[in-house]
């Protein structure tokens, strides 16, 4: 734990071979001094707080065989002088921040170079051929530099005794044979252990040479790239890899003629493509296998018994993919930490999952599973995430819940639960996010605990709960003498004059009012018990007489409201009163309340009622009634009133969240409606965010239906509606200008350009975009080696922050980001055929933020 700066004194030690001083807390710049020490044969400072630039002057040290300065602070370009100390046998310089070329004639000048290290810097340029020189060479790690550029030189095949070549989070290109040409040279070396490539522009179909790499070959990478096509057969030659990744391109086909033949794997990462078929038996023979990754593919089938063999497995995933028939009760195993199993097809009950001491996170939401949680669910001690929302389970919630003293987050919600919430979920000191909406609960709620925090819970379409904290604004919970007394006397004192006097009242009103019946439809198509009906006076008491110090905004069809509603339960809506003054108005209400009344989605804004009557004066009044959104819109966060407010900044991370969101809502729409809607006017202020910071659509004022065409089942969805240009400029579609017919493609245009002002942090009108320049050139141009460049100023920051204190986290960073907006761009295309689908764009997503949880941050 030594501190302070290197003393230059030590250059006073005229004899002295060996300097280690690695692995303390020094800092300063190095000694320029220390090029005195003609003697030094070995200086090691790394893992320090050193900083500045690496001293020209130790290029004088000319019996130098080892250099190691990584993890430090340093900064520059590597002196040209170390490039001539011809006996250096390793040169490491890792996790800095130096930057520029190597120079071209590298393997020339050190001959003796067997541990080349330099990665997690700002080096670029491209790799020079001359390495393929340096004879002695024994590994190769460049990775995480973003910076180099180019072909991968074949040169590299001429390293014999080479085992090692890490060239992951770069740009390095290979497109067509030439190339790919490494891959045939590298063959040469046949004692290579390790070739990592992820992260680079590798492109088209994975040659089948690739088998002729060393039948040593232990670790291979080619995640983040965008290869498409079948993987080679030839790549289950490798029978001594542990670890496989492929993970986030385009590969298609099945996997099963070569994924059983790895029997010392021990890490397989082949999400996100297009890999289809049933998930191979084979697997389960992997007996060394402890990571599986095979999410958001098109692996359909049931879940094979076999995989409950791999009784060394801790992390499975196998979410994102349409598996059927019933969870294996052996599949999650005794070692596992993490299991997901999300959005699938997966049915019958959730299988025993007692004492499992290692499980830490569970994932089973968007199935259609049934039956009750098991209660042994409760032994798992180290759970910290259970997520089983969105399937058919019923019956009431454990109190064995309340056991797992580890648990942060729980969502049960959208399900058919009933009876009380236990009051040992109160108890739970660390679980600070719980939703337990959409279910049947009632009696009353805890006030102890998480359910304190209002912000942390969400209790919405559980209309028989009552009590809890008054920020919850439940209805109070009925007292127990009083219900008794009130039963035995309610028919005899209460219930026949109130009948009589209804009956009264009603004669009288059908008398004077029946001309107005065509006028005062209380609540529209939404009757029934899901829509409560209000009256105007229920909205006019919620909202002060829609005061202006409740006007939270106003739209093109009228004026929204902050209200608190007092019956069926007390609520904060937000009503949105429409202006029947304005042409098209009425029509508006009426898309809207077709829109709404039969959709149910987590990500659009929830409609609680609809109110068409007559106010107070007996003028028409047409309303509908939301839920409120505590966080406003996406527009305010994006464009906060007062520029730079530091309250409204959005990280990479909670940017990701709202886009995929919104895709999810849109997809739903689109796709997964039985009769599917476009929404016809996409953009950031129709976009709403609750308490948690989950994004809602709203606004569908404007919203058309498809045609039921045939031409729709082939995909050419088109609408009903006529065009007349609706949206707003900035966010409309090119094909609309022309006249073309309303499609979801507009929808998907709209979406892209959303996507690029969250990155941006600037509005497709922005005065930048003149003189032909539009949001999607300004990233097109910029995309993929100036992709920073388009960032808005908190992202840019955010940025800098995770290259200061961990470069390979900021290579994730630009890896998410390209990943985006390539969506974004895939989302633009002029043509509304080349565009991709919602359906395509929400998957795309899901798989970022996939591995954005992988990493050491989620």
């Amino acid at each position: 734990m030594l501190a302070g700066e290197i003393p230059r004194k030590v250059a006073l030690l005229s004899n002295l071979r060996d300097l280690w001083l690695h692995s303390n807390n020094l800092s300063g710049a190095i000694p320029p001094e220390l090029g005195n020490l003609t003697t030094l044969k070995q200086v090691i400072l790394q893992a320090n707080q050193l900083h500045g630039s690496i001293p020209e002057e130790l290029g004088k040290l000319s019996n130098m065989s080892y250099l190691m300065l990584g993890g430090n602070r340093l900064s520059g370009r590597i002196p040209e002088a170390l490039f001539n100390v011809s006996s250096l046998q390793q040169l490491s310089l890792p996790v800095n921040m130096l930057h520029g070329p190597l120079p071209s004639k590298i393997g020339d000048l050190l001959p003796n170079l067997r541990f080349l290290f330099l990665g997690a810097n700002m080096l670029g340029g491209h790799i020079p051929e001359s390495l393929g020189n340096a004879s002695e060479l024994q590994a190769i790690d460049l990775k995480y530099n973003n910076g180099f550029s180019g072909k991968i030189p074949p040169s590299l095949g001429k390293l014999r005794k080479l085992r090692k070549v890490g060239l992951d989070g770069n740009n390095l290109e290979a497109k067509d044979s030439q190339s790919w040409e490494f891959l045939d040279a590298l063959a040469n070396c046949t004692l290579l252990e390790t070739l990592t490539l992820d992260g680079n522009l590798l492109q088209g179909v994975l040659p089948y040479s690739i088998g002729n790499l060393s039948s040593d070959l232990d670790y291979l990478t080619l995640g983040f790239n965008m290869l498409y096509g079948l993987v080679p057969s030839s790549i289950g030659n490798f029978h001594k890899l542990t670890k496989l990744n492929l993970q986030h391109n385009s590969f298609t086909g099945l996997v099963d003629g070569w994924i059983g033949k790895f029997v010392h794997l021990e890490g397989l990462y082949v999400q996100a493509n297009n890999f289809s078929g049933h998930i191979p038996y084979s697997i389960g023979n992997l007996s060394k296998l402890s990571e599986l990754y095979l999410a958001v593919n098109q692996f359909y089938g049931p879940i094979p018994s076999s995989l409950g063999n791999l009784s060394q497995v801790t992390s499975l995933d196998l979410s994102y993919n349409n598996l059927q028939g019933n969870i294996p009760n052996n599949l999650i195993a005794p070692t596992i930490v993490q299991c997901s199993l999300s959005n699938n097809n997966l049915e019958g009950q959730i299988p025993y999952v007692g004492n499992l001491q290692h499980l830490n996170y569970l994932d089973l939401s968007s199935n259609k599973l049934t039956g009750e949680i098991p209660p042994s669910l409760g032994t798992c001690q180290q759970l910290q995430s259970v997520q089983i929302d969105s399937n058919l389970l019923s019956g009431s919630i454990p109190v064995s819940l309340g056991d797992l003293i580890s648990l942060t987050m729980l969502n049960l919600s959208y399900n058919n639960f009933s009876g009380s919430i236990p009051i040992a979920l109160s108890k739970l000191q660390l679980l600070t996010q719980l939703d337990m909406s959409h279910n049947h609960l009632d009696g009353e709620v805890p006030t102890d605990g998480v359910f304190k925090n209002t912000t942390a819970i969400s209790l919405e379409g559980n209309s028989q709960l009552c009590g809890g904290v008054l920020e919850l604004h439940m209805p109070p919970c009925p007292d127990v003498t009083q219900r008794r007394t009130g039963r035995r006397h309610y028919f005899g004192r209460i219930l026949i004059p109130v009948l009589g006097i209804v009956i009264l009242t009603s004669l009288i009103y059908f008398i004077i009012s029946r001309n107005k019946v065509s006028r005062a439809h209380l609540s529209l198509s939404f009757s029934g018990e899901q829509f409560p009906k209000v009256s105007y006076k229920d909205l006019a008491q919620a909202t002060e007489n829609f005061t202006e110090s409740n006007l939270i905004g106003r739209g093109s069809h009228g004026s929204v409201y902050k209200g608190r509603l007092t019956t069926p339960e007390h609520v904060v809506v937000a009503v949105k009163v429409f202006d029947l003054s304005m042409e098209g108005t009425d029509r508006s209400f009426m898309s809207e309340c077709q829109a709404l009344r039969n959709i149910r989605h987590r990500n659009l804004v929830p409609i609680l009622t609809a109110c068409s009557t007559i106010d107070n004066r007996g003028n028409d009044f047409k309303a509908l009634v939301y839920r409120f959104m505590a966080n406003a819109s996406l527009d305010t966060w994006l464009h906060p009133p007062g520029y730079g407010n530091a309250a409204n900044k959005l990280d990479l991370s909670q940017r990701l969240e709202i886009a995929s969101d919104i895709a999810d809502a849109l997809q739903y729409i689109h796709h997964d409606c039985e009769s599917p809607i476009i929404h016809c006017d996409l953009k950031p202020s129709n976009i709403l965010l609750d308490d948690d910071m989950t994004a809602h659509l709203g606004d569908f004022g404007i919203a058309r239906f498809y045609l039921e065409t045939k031409s729709q089942r082939t995909g050419d969805s088109r609408s009903t509606g006529t065009i007349n240009l609706k949206g707003t400029i900035g966010y409309i579609a090119p094909e609309y200008a022309g006249g073309s017919c309303l499609s979801t493609s507009g929808d998907v245009y709209s979406f892209g350009v959303v996507l690029m002002e969250m990155l941006t942090g600037k509005r497709p009108t922005d005065p930048l975009f003149c003189n032909g320049l539009s949001i999607i050139d300004f990233c097109k141009t910029n995309f993929p080696d100036q992709i920073l460049d388009i960032l808005d100023a908190c992202l840019i920051e955010e940025y800098q922050d995770c290259a200061r204190a961990n470069p390979e986290k900021a290579n994730r960073f630009r890896q998410w980001l390209l990943a985006l907006v390539k969506v974004a761009l895939s989302c633009t295309c002029q043509a509304p055929g080349d565009r991709i689908n919602m359906r395509e764009a929400a998957t795309e997503l899901h798989e970022i933020k996939l591995t954005h949880c992988i990493g050491d941050e989620c």
